[in-house]
């Protein structure tokens, strides 16, 4: 099938070459000439495992491409894939200006049957929108349907081809079926819903596993006031099927780009209709508040931060990706450097994108985990890459100033004692954690 793929960003990039994967011939448009010039020379712009290679492949086997020419790519394309973003407005609503700009150009470059299918997420009623904004502006037949994405950052393109399933939203049967054939080599399991539905799918998926990482932060705080151990606690209830263990890892919060996006577009949808989404107001508090956490124990361990060194590890949101959007770091870095401190910083990838958003004199760009260590009073470790875990503690503890450390992903246990004199902090684990007054038995 010829496909064409409308914004080359993170969803549309993966979607665009796991579907010529699939035997497809793509054509990924994106206004962005260098980002195309790039991805011609086969450059990825985005860190995503396994996706270099795959574009490679494609596209030297002729069924991949990349084009600033919106209206070729459609003209030649049977399926035209929405994927433009949807970033948040200052009031938490969905901004689809770059929905209605795309929708506006492929009515005018449609010359036949077409099939639209949005994978940007999107308010419920906007596909009725996009159908209403493209036939101002052709007079050909086209469909629109509704195919939300559910890709994790690191770990998309596995996602892609192994999906929990595929929610397809359409009004006519007829495209849902040719949709419905598209996906089919990726899973049996595909759920035809109404247009509305599969929009609303995608916002409460995201908002109910945000729900589950903002309650199990707020067990994480109780245990430690109890002496009971988060990380026991979570296993114990995701051995119960109905829960599940996904996203029970206490820390210090989600970011990127869809958690906190969608939970304030669904808050707000909720809003316009008259309805007071108070369960999913307070995850988005619990949310901001475990970030401040950092702080309160950092002043807990080491006083006043005016003039300490402060090291931090991690500034993606995640491992394995280099998306620093709405990172938990940005708002520490801040703090820190608001308070005076001052900070030295290591992440393996994301130091480049972090700071296009937040850069300060006060910070230090490391190189590598110990020497963000050197001389510090505390370290902050934000994101759980797998090589803070593979540190040697006891070079670790000799480079720093004070041996402080807070985890704030829980990467360290018992060996850090036993090797160490660290005073350590982890979340919701208060028999691990070691204080000035740690010979005080808890």
């Amino acid at each position: 099938m010829k496909m064409a793929v409308v914004g080359a960003g993170y969803v549309g990039l993966v979607t665009g070459v796991c579907f010529s994967g699939l035997g497809n011939e793509v054509a990924c448009v994106d206004r962005d000439e260098d980002k195309i010039a790039r991805l011609r020379r086969g450059e990825v712009p985005i860190h995503e495992p396994g996706l270099g290679d795959m574009i490679a492949e494609n596209a030297g086997a002729g069924r991949l491409r990349f084009t600033t020419d919106l209206a070729e790519a459609v003209r030649e394309a049977e399926v035209v894939v929405l994927a433009v973003g949807t970033p948040s407005l200052p009031n938490g609503e969905a901004d689809l200006s770059y929905i209605r700009d795309a929708s506006i150009e492929i009515g005018e470059a449609i010359n036949g049957y077409k099939i639209v299918m949005t994978k940007s997420t999107v308010p419920v009623g906007t596909n009725e929108k996009i159908k209403a904004t493209i036939a101002m502006h052709t007079g050909h037949p086209f469909d629109v349907v509704s195919v939300p994405e559910f890709l994790r950052e690191g770990s998309a393109v596995s996602d892609t081809f192994h999906p929990d399933r595929i929610v397809i939203g359409a009004d006519n049967p007829a495209a849902a079926a040719v949709i419905a054939k598209l996906h089919s080599e990726l899973t049996p399991n595909i759920l035809l819903t109404d247009v509305r539905s599969a929009e609303m799918i995608k916002y409460a998926s995201n908002a109910f596993l945000a729900t589950k990482i903002s309650f199990i932060n707020e067990i994480a705080n109780i245990c430690e006031k109890v002496g009971a151990d988060v990380t026991q606690v979570s296993l114990g209830m995701g051995q119960d099927r109905r829960i599940g263990p996904a996203f029970l890892n206490a820390g210090i919060g989600y970011g990127g780009s869809c958690f906190p996006k969608d939970t304030r577009a669904l808050i707000q949808i909720a809003g316009n209709v008259d309805y007071d989404f108070k369960l999913l107001k307070s995850v988005v508090d619990v949310n901001q508040d475990q970030r401040t956490n950092v702080i309160h124990k950092l002043q807990d361990f080491v006083g006043h931060l005016s003039g300490r060194t402060i090291a931090v590890w991690g500034l993606a949101f995640k491992p394995n990706t280099d998306d620093v959007r709405e990172a938990p770091a940005l708002d520490i870095l801040a703090e820190l450097v608001r308070l005076e401190a001052n900070v030295r910083a290591y992440d393996p990838i994301a130091t480049p994108n972090f700071r296009k958003l937040f850069d300060h004199p006060r910070v230090v760009w490391c190189e590598d985990a110990l020497s963000a260590a050197e001389g510090a009073d505390a370290l902050c470790l934000l994101t759980e890459w797998p090589e803070f875990a593979g540190v040697d503690l006891k070079l670790l503890g000799q480079k720093m100033k004070e041996p402080v450390l807070f985890d704030g992903r829980n990467v360290f246990g018992k060996e850090l004692f036993d090797l160490t004199e660290f005073r350590y902090y982890s979340v919701g684990r208060p028999h691990l954690n070691r204080f000035a007054e740690a010979s005080v038995p808890l």
